[in-house]
């Protein structure tokens, strides 16, 4: 989608321009390959004035904005959810995880950004879409105890480890000062959401959610179907050749992004070193590029929608 009309100067672009132009168009496609396909296709762009469900003064507008450190902690939250016994029996029984990997990244991409940036009509309605799913979503786990995927306590685990990682990844990469009053702002926001899903006693502030975690480390457990999911994610196909040496890069670094203890119990620990010296860096160097390609992203499109004026 075009921003603006071309002008006569754009009309007789040079060749150079040109061809940096298709360069990253062919980029954009290949990065937002990795997040969209089937499901609810969002309009970010209307109607206009929407502010959505926070509006473009949110934290989370600014957390969930970057391509690069969201998929990086999207990546570190699958797997520290993965420790779960009953979150990942869930997965297990009823999701199309190991066949379809990039369908499940797609799916949790695009409820985030739907109930950050969408209208408050398309954000309602992704979220009743989910709680509608997860009512059929029950089952025995391995170890003889029910589980279900509507279960209060269970919706706040998965909303934790989903939060805590993308506001990691964005302290690494993106703006490591943010203050800690802003994170418990965005922490606060972002409880909404979950607290519409189902879930209770959800941790609303940075200290919260690091005594959430501590506590929750009792239940945790890293057995043969955790590394099975940890193998399939760590082996998922690119979606194109341009994107395999970004797309290695990114799972590499939500493995580096888990808590030191979540990467002991995963078998990551070997490497920590190596692989903290190597993807670093390698982050900071790709992450401008995609930004420059994402030139039309969901984040911007949202913000034009909420700044226009209704007719």
């Amino acid at each position: 989608m075009s921003d603006h009309a071309s002008s006569p100067h754009e009309e007789r672009a040079s060749p150079g321009h040109r061809v940096l132009q298709r360069l990253r168009s062919k980029l954009a496609q290949s990065v937002t390959h990795l997040t969209t396909g089937s499901g609810p296709k969002l309009d970010y762009s209307s109607p206009p004035g929407d502010p959505g469900l926070f509006g473009p003064d949110a934290v989370c507008w600014k957390v969930h904005a970057d391509f690069t450190s969201m998929m990086v902690g999207g990546i570190s939250a699958l797997m520290l959810q993965a420790l779960h016994p009953l979150a990942l029996a869930g997965v297990w029984d009823h999701s199309s995880f190991r066949t379809d990997i990039l369908g499940r990244l797609r799916r949790t991409a695009t409820f985030i950004a739907g109930t950050t940036y969408g209208s408050r009509s398309d954000a309602l309605a992704l979220i009743e879409r989910v709680k509608q799913i997860h009512l059929g979503i029950s089952g025995t786990a391995p170890d003889g105890r029910p589980y279900r995927a509507s279960d209060p306590e269970l919706l706040t685990w998965v909303h934790v480890a989903e939060v805590s990682s993308f506001l990691t990844a964005h302290l690494r990469y993106v703006s490591p000062s943010l203050p800690v009053a802003a994170q418990d702002q965005y922490y606060a926001e972002t409880a909404r959401i979950a607290r519409m899903l189902g879930a209770t006693h959800v941790p609303s502030s940075k200290a919260e959610i690091d005594a959430y975690l501590m506590s929750m480390r009792p239940e945790l457990e890293a057995g043969p179907r955790t590394h099975e999911i940890v193998k399939i994610l760590m082996n998922a196909p690119p979606p194109g050749s341009r994107m395999r040496p970004a797309g290695t890069l990114m799972l590499n670094a939500g493995v580096d992004l888990l808590p030191d203890w979540a990467q002991q119990m995963l078998g990551f620990e070997r490497f920590a070193g190596a692989r903290r010296v190597l993807v670093r860096p390698g982050v900071h160097i790709i992450a401008p590029v995609i930004r420059w390609a994402l030139v039309n992203g969901v984040s911007k499109r949202a913000r034009r929608r909420v700044a226009a004026r209704q007719s």
